[in-house]
């Protein structure tokens, strides 16, 4: 519970925390995307389950995505 009249800190916004784009105990935009392909995997066959047929398209246009974003980074990565 906080004091009336005092007001907590907040985080000042965009202010700087390491790498712009790796949050402390993230593994980066990578495993990330790897992450999201996986549990949008599982939210489509929820959606296909419960015949939400929109949500089931959309999530399968997200997990293309994802997948592309992870191929097209490992080929770069190969060369």
């Amino acid at each position: 519970m906080t004091r009336p009249g005092k007001k907590r800190a907040r985080a000042a916004v965009g202010a700087p925390r390491g790498s712009r784009h790796e949050e402390p105990g993230e593994g980066g935009a990578d495993e990330a995307v790897a992450f999201i392909a996986e549990q949008v995997g599982a939210l489509r066959k929820l959606a296909e389950r419960h015949k939400l047929a929109v949500l089931h398209y959309l999530l399968g246009m997200t997990k293309l995505e994802a997948d592309e974003h992870l191929r097209l980074r490992s080929k770069r990565k190969l060369s």
